[in-house]
């Protein structure tokens, strides 16, 4: 598969599993506000959420001030800041629907305000409530990829050699592999992209205790067979690998992916063992050193 390519693309997929691509040009309607709730990391999400409750409150609290806060019964105003803080949390208490009693709307304007607001209030809480829900029950696969793809010996030759494990205990089963190699080679005067999928030693886990070594054997078939560093880094050369798994908690397919470009390939090493058994005869796997090789 082919397609038209410029310039110097610096990696296909991020750390992060997330797609190197940038939109423009699209309607504010395609961003999709629940996707991108979703998408986003929990940092980021608890840090948005209470500054959009924050935003809400404080346009409901300057509708107050521009009625008057006189128009609140019990409500001090006799200076601009008691005016603020009471039109305020007057807006805190009706956006969250807990009404204390000791400041009420006085007049029409003050109880439509205070009527859409709480409307607003149990709708917001119903999407924060589904949003925070989606998030803790929504499977994901949690694997650790190893920080570089070795080109290791193997058997009579060389292979591709990366690894992979679960961070989490839950058990991940019939785990399938896929390995493309994308380069970007000149045809007709014109840059463009080529993706090959290339051979694994094996293609399918039916259970990842441990961690996986995903090989592929540079034989006379494979496209990297007789390339050198610099044969790959002039091809832009990249390794992309998707992995999907049947998750045994959620009863759901997941899926990871993670991409290696030349910097992220050690030629001449081979991967150190990750695992040992302890005392108690219990494997323990070292996820922290699913990265480690040593140099031949």
């Amino acid at each position: 598969m082919t397609e038209r390519y410029t310039g110097r693309l610096s990696k296909t997929i991020l750390p992060d599993g997330s797609f190197n691509v940038r939109r423009e040009g699209g309607h504010w309607r395609d961003a999709g506000w629940f996707r991108h709730f979703m998408n986003l990391s929990w940092p980021a999400f608890l840090l948005q959420t209470p500054a959009i409750y924050l935003g809400v409150i404080t346009l409901f609290a300057l509708a107050y001030l521009a009625a008057g806060v006189e128009q609140l019964q019990g409500a001090a105003h006799s200076t601009a800041w008691q005016s603020w803080w009471s039109a305020f949390f007057f807006s805190v208490q009706t956006f969250t629907t807990v009404g204390y009693g000791h400041i009420a709307p006085a007049s029409f304007l003050a109880s439509v305000i205070a009527a859409v607001e709480a409307m607003s209030g149990i709708l917001s809480l119903a999407i924060a409530t589904g949003l925070i829900y989606a998030r803790f029950s929504r499977p994901n696969a949690c694997l650790a990829f190893s920080a570089n793809a070795l080109i290791a010996p193997f058997q009579n030759g060389q292979a591709v050699m990366l690894r992979v494990a679960n961070r989490r205990p839950n058990v991940l089963m019939d785990l399938e592999a896929k390995l493309l190699l994308m380069t970007v080679v000149e045809e007709d005067g014109q840059l463009k992209r080529r993706f090959t999928q290339l051979a694994l030693e094996r293609e399918i886990v039916y259970f990842l205790p441990l961690a996986w070594t995903l090989v592929h054997p540079i034989d006379q078939y494979s496209p990297l067979s007789g390339k050198s560093p610099e044969d790959l880094a002039r091809d832009q050369a990249e390794l992309l690998v998707l992995i999907k798994a049947f998750d045994d908690t959620f009863s759901q397919t997941v899926h990871a992916r993670a991409s290696y470009s030349t910097h992220d390939l050690v030629w001449n090493a081979r991967f150190q063992p990750a695992f040992h058994i302890d005392p108690n005869g219990q494997l323990v796997l070292h996820v922290r050193d699913l990265n480690a090789y040593t140099r031949l």
